[in-house]
């Protein structure tokens, strides 16, 4: 499909999308439409003759159409993924379901507001390296693997969507979620950081709340083990720092 709406490739076949359509306040009504099968086509590529040829209306995120800018975010068959990435060939046959992220509010029909995200970004505090005494930095390959797995997320927010605390129990004021797990991992593990972030993740990020059930991990469009590597290391360094028994009794003679 070009950028225009126009159809190359097409095999004959027809797609039904079902498109959950509203604004705040408004209820929301799925709209179906039916688009002309193309070879390879994607979700997106599908909405896009939507938007061009059939409901100009019709309000999409997206950006690269490359699966790195994590813009067109989006539930396919009520499973979050990104719409760029979705191929229509992959999916069960029938009419496919195109809805808005859940976990956050309602913009208009396929955007959400994810600006909360940001907001708890900033609350975080940055990389901070101990003072430079004039020595190069030596990294050891296994900690640049490890930071270069976290760094890969493109802030997509599927994980924050598919999380269950955040989706069905509504604590997205007091549970920061998988992606900025990740985030603050990234910096803790960094060789050379010398804060402490443990306190705030655990505290005002919530992460005790998590309970292991790895459906953040299985909806990563770049496949970082979100739960493994990120969340369970941070639950133990939580636990180390602040109820080991030992560290406890250090902690007390330092303050006297």
């Amino acid at each position: 499909m070009s950028g225009n709406g126009t159809l190359d490739g097409l095999t004959g076949e027809t797609v039904t999308l079902r498109v959950l359509k509203g604004t705040p306040g408004s209820t929301p009504v799925e709209a179906t439409y039916e688009v002309p099968g193309v070879t390879g086509m994607v979700v997106l590529d599908a909405v896009h003759y939507v938007q061009h040829n059939l409901d100009t209306d019709l309000a999409c995120r997206w950006n690269c159409k490359a699966a790195k800018c994590g813009s067109c975010s989006a539930e396919v068959n009520g499973r979050p993924v990104l719409l760029c990435k979705t191929r229509v060939d992959d999916l069960p046959a029938g009419p496919i379901t195109v809805h808005p992220l859940k976990t956050f509010p309602l913009i208009k029909d396929l955007v959400t507001d994810v600006s909360r995200n940001y907001e708890v970004n900033k609350e975080i505090p940055p990389f901070t390296a101990a003072p430079d005494d004039g020595s190069p930095w030596r990294i050891q390959q296994v900690d640049i693997d490890r930071l270069y797995e976290h760094r890969r997320c493109i802030e997509c927010f599927l994980c924050q969507d598919v999380c269950h605390i955040m989706r069905t129990h509504n604590y997205a004021d007091r549970f920061y979620g998988p992606r900025f797990f990740v985030r603050v991992a990234s910096l803790e593990m960094h060789p050379k950081d010398v804060l402490d972030r443990t306190e705030l993740t655990r505290d005002k990020g919530g992460l005790g709340y998590c309970n292991i059930t790895k459906c953040c991990t299985e909806v990563c469009p770049e496949h970082i083990h979100i739960t493994d590597n990120a969340i369970i290391p941070m639950k133990e360094r939580v636990a180390d720092r602040h109820w080991d028994p030992l560290r406890f009794l250090g902690r007390l003679m330092w303050r006297r």
